[in-house]
């Protein structure tokens, strides 16, 4: 029996695990401007029916997009994956343009929340910083052409499969990591 593949509408929500919900909720309300909409808990897990008492709150992050977080009070300490760099994971959302960034960048520098950035990425800029579970945010605004868009898609099939031959960076878009001298 063929199948096909569904055909996606977008992502529906992303979830991760917070320390404390109304901690978090407030931080990404007072940080990030984003409203929180709904809550759910239970004592057992849906999916499961397993005993884990949860509270799951979800935020919006615009543009039809949504935050989720769970609090699993009766889980041991959540922590991260020591093999992987605090770099790798990450949420990263969009703003409009570069003197958003900046002024996003300033908002919470204000709020006393260390950020990296601005940092040229060729097709968009971006800043990072931690939320108070740890988390790795990025704001990021585009800036590249629609040309130079094109010229990253165009090259991204040989890219993928000269790293799956080698583990070594291909450099075909090599253009992206150089800033323009001002």
């Amino acid at each position: 029996m063929a199948t096909t593949a569904p055909l996606l509408g977008g992502v529906h929500h992303v979830a991760y695990r917070c320390k404390d919900a109304k901690e978090t909720v407030e931080w990404y309300g007072r940080v990030l401007g984003m409203a929180y909409t709904t809550a759910f808990a239970e004592d057992h897990v849906p999916s499961t029916g397993a005993f884990d008492p949860y509270m799951h709150v979800f935020l919006d992050a615009g543009g039809g997009n949504v935050l989720a977080f769970f609090e699993l009070p009766n889980q041991p300490e959540m922590g991260r994956d020591p093999a992987t760099p605090a770099w790798v994971q990450h949420l990263a959302f969009k703003v409009a343009d570069e003197a958003a960034l900046l002024s996003a960048k300033a908002h919470i520098e204000a709020q006393g929340i260390d950020v990296l950035g601005p940092t040229w990425h060729g097709l968009f800029k971006s800043i990072y910083f931690f939320d108070p579970n740890g988390h790795r945010l990025e704001l990021a605004c585009d800036i590249g052409t629609s040309e130079q868009v094109e010229q990253a898609r165009a090259v991204a099939p040989a890219m993928l499969e000269e790293w799956a031959q080698t583990r070594r960076a291909p450099r075909h878009a090599a253009w992206l990591h150089k800033e323009p001298q001002a």
